[in-house]
């Protein structure tokens, strides 16, 4: 039996394997719609079997063939590696560069069971968020970076592994892009055939540039959302004690919703169609109780009411169900929004109501036509449930996960006189003008030994550095420091860790490269025993431009443009990024955003120390620019304070026009 070294730098392997056996009870992506003709299919085989000696070809062009009938897609199953995958140390990979290997640690973390919503298609997130287009891609690149020198760079086409190129050490060990269609052939259903082909993949945002650490991030940005929600309707209120929170999704990413509610003191009911996915974040801790009975639930939720119970409840059912019982029944909610996964609407993303989640697989596959009209009928009865309850002082949110967009596109009730969307984008009105603009956003770190212990001491050293940084900050920030320094004390009792010994926080660029340093010092010091890897979600300041979630608090007509997100990966691929990623796509959906990420390996040396401060003083500061460009007050503000501590840094400020010219034209 081989270890896991020799299995990784084995690669493709010399004789086919036999077909793995597949786990029950794992999540499995839905079956996507035949979109090929026979010319199409024979093309998608012949780019499948390039990857394999053409002994193999006999055999595998009909089990190629037979998985593109049954899946639409060839996923390669029987090349699954017969390794366990999962978060490991980095010291169990094999390697020439240390900093290759903590890709491999990443990808590995990405793709275990505990992380991927649907690990045997490689899927992290989002219905259709992919690390790979198939298991021959993945074992390459995993080959691949454990032969890699400090001075080559592997390149990563949409998943395919083009190859090792000579570099430098200063390069990115690894460029990844994701889903780059030209423009007039980037309609949805030429992502569907590109895929099917094997030619284009959709990678999420940080699925597609191994930088998911699980739901804990999306925690992080989902507790503070949820706390400037309230205080919407009570801008007193300290947390959600003895407030309701109605949502949707317990899929990919979603199981945060819950389990941040609950930090926050609130009461989360959460609806999903899935019963794997319940299980799943039931088991663990996500949700409490789980409940198929809405009488019996809301009466369980006036208790919890009644009493100020922090609790998470989940609704094995469909949401458009509940909220018409909630408006019918008269219940008062404070809080709506929700997540289930509309930037892939009619591919298993949202599954409408009055269709189980096997019936609606099962019309995806085999009559897409008739389930996009489900799904418009169902989003019409959604919004019309929601209106209800916002007539009677419900605040109701978008979350970022297109539910406004695809409401709108099928013909519901979600727009004003002005053709305006009813309700903003949680990024319109909490995240934009109160982090993104700032410079507040979600940093993260794995600690590559996979040592709790040293993600104890990576707490305490964040906790340090913002609590030294509290006293002399501008109180235009204060308060997101010290949500932060709330958020990571209590981090470890609130058990977020799912895979890799991580963390998230919200964090300005100062915060960022002062907790970085602290880091590097630890590593050098002998304090952490590993390197870390740094990095963040897209869901950022500068690294993504999304008309309608991270950018659409930008109004003077650049949000529909993608200079920004291009230039935060060029910028920060020669600033010391280990590895670089862009991607069409993300969590609005594919051709509705542009994606740049980075990943950052420190280890203690001065290499690391240079790196810090010029990457990641650029990743935040390009965002705070454009913002400010744009004339967000705030970013005109972050950017002035910028300039005043980095001489080197010289930004256009706009220059404001009194508005009685303009209305005088």
């Amino acid at each position: 039996m081989m270890n896991l070294k020799e299995e990784i730098r084995k690669g493709i392997p010399s004789n086919i394997p036999s077909m793995p056996n597949f786990l029950p009870g794992v999540s499995r992506a839905p079956k996507r719609k035949k979109i090929l003709n026979t010319n199409e299919k024979k093309l998608a085989i012949r780019n499948a079997l390039r990857y394999f000696p053409s002994s193999f070809h006999s055999q595998l062009s009909k089990e190629f063939l037979a998985e593109l009938e049954e899946y639409g897609r060839i996923y390669m199953y029987r090349f699954m590696p017969n390794y366990k995958i999962q978060a490991c140390s980095i010291n169990e990979l094999p390697y020439k560069s240390k900093e290759a290997a903590s890709i491999q640690l990443m990808i590995l973390n990405n793709l275990s069971h505990e992380i991927a919503q649907h690990p045997y298609e490689l899927i992290t997130y989002g219905g259709n968020g992919s690390v790979f287009q198939n298991w021959a891609q993945y074992l390459i690149t995993m080959k691949f970076l454990s032969e890699m020198t400090d001075e080559q760079t592997l390149v990563l086409y949409s998943g395919h592994p083009m190859g090792l190129f000579p570099s430098s050490k200063n390069a990115p060990r690894v460029v990844v892009s994701n889903g780059m269609m030209i423009p007039n052939y980037s309609k949805k259903d030429d992502l569907e055939k590109f895929s099917a082909l094997g030619v284009t993949q959709y990678g999420q945002m940080t699925a597609g540039s191994f930088m998911y650490i699980g739901p804990q991030g999306i925690v992080h940005g989902t507790n503070i959302t949820l706390l400037n929600a309230a205080r919407k309707l009570d801008n007193s209120c300290y947390d959600l004690s003895g407030k309701v929170f109605v949502t949707a999704g317990l899929g990919g990413m979603s199981g945060a919703q819950p389990k941040a509610c609950v930090i926050a003191g609130g009461i989360c009911v959460v609806a999903e169609i899935n019963e794997k996915a319940t299980v799943k974040r039931h088991q663990q801790k996500w949700v409490d109780e789980i409940y198929n009975d809405l009488s019996k639930l809301f009466k369980r939720v006036e208790i919890a009411r009644k009493n100020k119970e922090s609790i998470s409840i989940a609704y094995q059912g469909n949401i458009v169900d509940c909220w018409e019982y909630i408006s019918a029944n008269n219940i008062e909610i404070e809080l709506g929004s929700d997540q289930t996964s509309l930037h892939n609407p009619y591919s298993g993303g949202y599954y409408p109501v009055g269709l189980s989640f096997d019936e609606s697989n099962e019309m995806i596959k085999n009559n897409p036509k008739k389930f996009k009209l489900k799904v418009q009928e169902s989003l019409i009865r959604h919004v019309n449930a929601i209106n209800k309850l916002t007539d009677k002082g419900m605040y109701f949110f978008d979350y970022g996960n297109a539910f406004l967009l695809e409401s709108k596109k099928a013909g519901a009730d979600i727009t004003n006189n002005e053709d305006e969307f009813k309700y903003p984008s949680y990024v319109q009105d909490i995240m934009g003008p109160m982090c993104f603009d700032y410079g507040y956003g979600p940093f993260r770190w794995v600690c590559t030994s996979n040592s709790k212990e040293d993600l104890s001491t990576t707490d305490e050293i964040a906790i340090k550095v913002l609590e030294d940084m509290l006293p002399d900050s501008p109180k235009e920030i204060k308060l997101q420091l010290q949500d932060n320094i709330n958020w990571i004390k209590d981090a470890m009792k609130n058990n977020l860790v799912v895979g890799s010994q991580a963390r998230i926080l919200y964090a300005d660029s100062s915060g960022r490269i002062n907790i970085a340093k602290a880091f590097n010092k630890a590593i050098k010091e002998g304090r952490i025993s590993g390197p870390i890897v740094l990095g963040r979600d897209h869901h950022d300041v500068s690294g993504v431009d999304s008309p309608y979630r991270e950018t659409s608090n930008i109004y003077d007509g650049s949000k529909y443009t993608a200079d920004m997100a291009i230039q935060n990966v060029i910028g920060d691929s020669f600033r010391g990024a280990t590895w670089v990623s862009i991607h069409n796509g993300g969590g609005v959906g594919w051709g509705e955003v542009i994606n740049g990420g980075f990943g950052l390996f420190i280890d203690g040396s001065d290499k690391s120390e240079n790196d810090i401060q010029k990457m990641l003083f650029w990743d935040v500061n390009n965002g705070i620019a454009r913002r400010n460009w744009a004339r967000n007050k705030e970013a005109t503000f972050a950017i002035k304070r910028a300039m005043e501590n980095e001489p080197l840094l010289n930004v256009l400020v706009p220059s404001l026009v009194d508005d009685k010219i303009i209305e005088n034209l």
